[in-house]
């Protein structure tokens, strides 16, 4: 079946449109757009008008694309911006008015969920597998063995937008402020990822923007190279170098790094700081970058296992 995905993010609004087959999916067209729709959201509890409007820009453009492509089934995943916003709800119902675009807001736990299914689909089950996603307002933790449902996941209130918001507040930023972030992102994992889980845990793979943002600025991509990022090594040094080098930037200095996205730069520092603490907090050497993330999971549980949806809240309860 021909599918088109739109996942809604605190960062970034982005399209897969793919034909699915048993446990593969193969791309038809991919897009990402940075529509900042978290920014503001920590301090004002509300999406703001501007950051609405971009992703009503984005998703026209998706929606053309889409229909181009002769997509059979459109779902749509909105994730924690919407679910924590007091108008998400409002937003939500105008984007299927507007687009005719369903766009459900998951929980936490079936953003890991799907996350775990995209990532790991088609690979080897024998090595228990930690999944990290770290997306503006939250980042999932799940492990478990390709094939089956995640063991443990947790989803929590920790992002590249919202601690970019919660921390940084000079340019560039201060030893003290990200001094301040690590802390708090060792004490959420600390918190919120028990020591058994993360001992067993023998490899690793990190999804979404901050992870291939990284692989892309190690291999100094220009242009990006989706099939250059998807499965590159990311080891402990090279994280450690790449955070150094991009926080003594400003941020009009990071819009010019080869491999960076200019509208990744804002938030790219507080993404490497949640990634470097969580390949410490796993005691991993090294995480695998993938490119299949929870885009690849909607599109296969979308196919084959529909949701059924809570029509009060529009919270999908299994996509």
């Amino acid at each position: 079946m021909r599918v088109g995905v739109v996942d809604i993010g605190t960062n970034s609004t982005r399209l897969l449109v793919a034909d699915v087959d048993d446990s593969r999916v193969t791309e038809l067209a991919r897009r990402t757009n940075v529509t900042r729709l978290g920014e503001g959201l920590e301090a004002a509890g509300r999406l703001s008008e501007a950051a609405m409007a971009r992703v009503r820009e984005t998703l026209a453009a998706y929606r053309e694309e889409i229909d181009r492509l002769g997509a059979e089934l459109v779902v749509a995943v909105a994730t924690s911006a919407m679910r924590d916003a007091e108008n998400g709800p409002a937003f939500r119902d105008e984007i299927g008015r507007r687009f005719d675009i369903d766009a459900r807001t998951i929980s936490g736990d079936e953003e890991a969920r799907l996350t775990f299914l995209g990532a790991t689909a088609g690979r080897s089950p024998d090595a228990a597998t930690l999944v990290i996603d770290i997306g503006g307002g939250s980042t999932e933790y799940v492990t478990g063995h390709a094939s089956a449902d995640p063991d443990f996941h947790v989803s929590t209130r920790m992002g590249s937008v919202r601690h970019t918001e919660r921390h940084i507040h000079s340019d560039p930023p201060q030893p003290a402020e990200l001094a301040a972030l690590a802390e708090d992102a060792r004490a959420t994992l600390e918190t919120d990822v028990p020591a058994d889980v993360r001992k067993r845990v023998q490899t690793g793979i990190a999804v979404a923007g901050t992870a291939t943002s990284l692989a892309a600025i190690d291999q100094e991509l220009d242009p990006y190279d989706p099939e250059r990022v998807h499965g590159y090594p990311l080891d402990r040094a090279a994280c450690e170098r790449i955070l150094t080098r991009l926080a003594a930037l400003t941020v009009a200095e990071r819009r010019r790094v080869p491999g960076l996205h200019p509208d990744r730069a804002p938030t790219i520092v507080a993404g490497a700081v949640i990634l470097l603490e969580s390949i410490r907090a796993f005691d991993l050497p090294q995480i695998e970058v993938s490119e299949s993330d929870i885009l690849h999971g909607a599109a296969l549980a979308s196919v084959y296992r529909p949701p059924p949806l809570d029509p009060s809240q529009g919270v999908a309860k299994g996509l």
